[in-house]
């Protein structure tokens, strides 16, 4: 089976020698004088205490014994010295750690597995609300301790943007998809390579005709910039998300593990953001106000059901004046039942109860044509409030029921979060976005909303200074960096985002990691930027496929989590959803870096660690820097 990676580190222990050598000698010349230095002691004591002739000549012979004794310990030690070069046995047996210590192959079913969303584990769980489709990850004692191999016959991914329309089939063996889709033009197969059609479910023309069509329906133009992070729910191999790259729209594909096999494995393959995630009773990984639009083209979610709970939480999320995009069944149903081979009742009565949530919501339908529907969320609730006084006025969450920023294992309510207060009817809650670019180095609202004299302004401020200094350094210690080589980009501790806006200029995308637990939770800054994310315990394992992220960039994560779980199992994840020929970049402590090193150095990567750069080498920082593909 092939494996990218190289096999164990040992040391060399004929570069070692000298220094062995010279720990011997020494220790074998401190016996010798401290020997030679006892009986001095010892026989000078006698003399006075022994009165008789033969007592004395006995101790007096003493030394000339110890003194043999000690001759023969540094005869010794010359033998070793000339036996050691050549006798790699000796070394090997002085450091048994170096050969039963490093972590060994998982067996190859276990090529493309997920921890959390493991088929095995997953059927434990109820079927009912999708429960069995959300993370349900292994304790820490039942952990995999071994790498995860790569398929035979991997191959390193197509650069960005050829990646877009083609990928490896040996990198995502999985032909299932390609039959069970075949009708809809998912995926061909065309030798050894995945091609992408631009076709799916509601892409019978393909997605850029999709695409031109939904354009017609917004109030404003993709290429405006107003439209910067989108979510798609049910995102097939994210088509649609390729395609509205082309209007620099970052869009979070979203789907479960499935029986179509790897989905979302196919997004990332393609060099596209994706994640592993379902709506069921937990809300998404995401704060409140995320997206400037939500997307969904047949995603198979029930979005009447349970008192609207899942468009409750697309409205959490959703951005005040953002859009939601539903395409398939129920709208349009008039003219499209036929095709369905749905009831026309059935069909009207779901979109009547749609249309009645809608309303609820405070969001305001902009149009409908064809099998697509367009509802915008209003930018306040106050007007909304004016608009519902004569009908059933919509629930609002209260203080108890727990931040709306909450997303990691926070159970959906069947309410609305309350939108932050305006003067008047012409405010946005929350504050106006720029439109991107500019909205990257824009100060947040989030920030500039603070009430604290102005020291989060100042922090996000040096914050992103200190950013574009350091990824400038790391563009000299990785010179792949620059070069376009890495696609898919994690960083696992973003703090306010500052390593991906100093990266935005090369052909990457970030998943920005924000630790649930971390003291500032800043991912709803990280979205305001334009950017995307999600939050996480990196004491389980991330909700990705492996060989999935071309660099993960790790800043102060391992001193977080050194007192609350086992340090060897991070990195282990890393290894699992870390491409063959990645990189990474660990930045910490001085005495965190060593402990890393030590584990890495287990799990055979090359790590070279280097002092912090801007303030010497007395910064108490450290900078271990993997770099798989030297």
């Amino acid at each position: 089976m092939h494996r990218s990676n190289k096999g164990p580190q040992q040391n060399n222990p004929t570069n070692n020698s000298f220094l062995i050598n010279f720990c011997f000698l020494f220790l074998f010349w401190y016996i010798s004088v401290t020997t030679n230095t006892i009986s001095f002691i010892y026989v000078a004591t006698s003399v006075h205490k022994v009165n008789n002739n033969l007592g004395v000549r006995e101790m007096k012979n003493t030394p000339a014994c110890l003194k043999i004794f000690s001759a023969l310990l540094l005869l010794t030690s010359l033998l070793y010295i000339l036996i050691a070069p050549s006798s790699p046995s000796i070394h090997e047996n002085l450091q048994p750690q170096q050969l039963h210590f490093d972590f060994e192959f998982c067996p190859d079913n276990y090529t493309n597995h997920c921890p959390c969303q493991d088929p095995m584990r997953q059927r434990r769980f109820p079927k009912a609300k999708m429960f069995r489709k959300e993370r349900h990850c292994p304790q820490s004692n039942q952990r995999l301790r071994c790498l995860i191999p790569t398929p035979t016959g991997y191959q390193t991914p197509f650069p960005w943007p050829k990646s877009k329309d083609t990928a490896w089939f040996s990198n995502v063996p999985f032909p299932k998809l390609v039959e069970y889709k075949k009708s809809q033009n998912w995926v061909r197969l065309e030798g050894n390579r995945f091609v992408f059609p631009g076709g799916g479910t509601s892409f019978p023309e393909g997605v850029d005709a999709y695409v031109n069509a939904l354009k017609r329906l917004l109030p404003v133009p993709l290429e405006s910039g107003d439209v910067r992070t989108v979510l798609d729910v049910g995102c097939g191999v994210a088509s649609f998300g390729a395609s509205l790259m082309d209007y620099d729209i970052l869009t979070m594909s979203l789907a479960p593990s499935d029986e179509h096999q790897s989905q979302v494995q196919f997004a990332l393959e393609r060099g596209l953001p994706a994640l592993l995630g379902v709506l069921s009773i937990h809300r998404l990984t995401f704060p409140s106000r995320s997206f400037d639009m939500v997307h969904c083209s047949r995603c198979l979610v029930p979005w009447t059901d349970y008192d609207g709970l899942y468009l409750r939480e697309i409205d959490r999320i959703l951005r005040p004046g953002g859009f939601w995009v539903l395409s398939g069944p129920p709208i349009n149903w008039r003219v499209n039942y036929k095709a369905w081979e749905t009831e026309p009742k059935v069909l009207k009565k779901e979109q009547n109860i749609l249309e009645d949530l809608a309303m609820r919501l405070c969001w305001e339908k902009v149009a409908e044509r064809d099998q697509i529907a367009v509802w915008q969320k209003h930018r306040d609730h106050i007007s909304c409030m004016q608009k519902l006084k004569t009908r059933r006025s919509p629930k609002f969450c209260n203080s108890s029921e727990s931040d709306p920023d909450a997303g990691w294992y926070t159970k959906m309510t069947a309410c609305i979060f309350p939108l932050p207060d305006v003067k008047d009817v012409h405010e946005v809650s929350g504050g106006v976005l720029e439109k991107w670019p500019e909205r990257l180095e824009t100060v947040p609202p989030r920030v500039r909303n603070e009430n604290d004299d102005g020291f989060l302004l100042k922090t996000y401020i040096e914050d992103n200074q200190t950013w574009k200094r350091r990824v400038s350094n790391y563009g000299v210690l990785l010179k792949s960096l620059t070069s376009g080589k890495y696609r898919n980009v994690m960083d696992m501790n973003a703090g306010f985002g500052g390593f991906a806006a100093a990266i935005v200029k090369y052909p990457v995308w970030v998943m920005n990691v924000v630790p649930f637990d971390a003291k500032s939770n800043n991912l709803g800054i990280i979205y305001e930027r334009g950017l995307i994310g999600t939050y996480m315990d990196w004491c389980e394992p991330f909700s990705t496929y492996p060989r999935t992220y071309d660099l993960i960039h790790a800043s102060g994560v391992f001193s977080m989590y050194m007192d609350k779980c086992d340090i060897t199992d991070i990195l282990l994840e890393m290894h699992r959803i870390l491409r063959p020929k990645g990189a990474v970049i660990v930045r910490d402590h001085g005495n965190v870096i060593l402990k890393v090193k030590e584990i890495s150095d287990r799990i055979r990567w090359k790590g070279i660690v280097v002092a912090g750069e801007q303030d010497g080498a007395f910064h108490p920082e450290m900078i271990m820097v993997i770099n798989n593909d030297d």
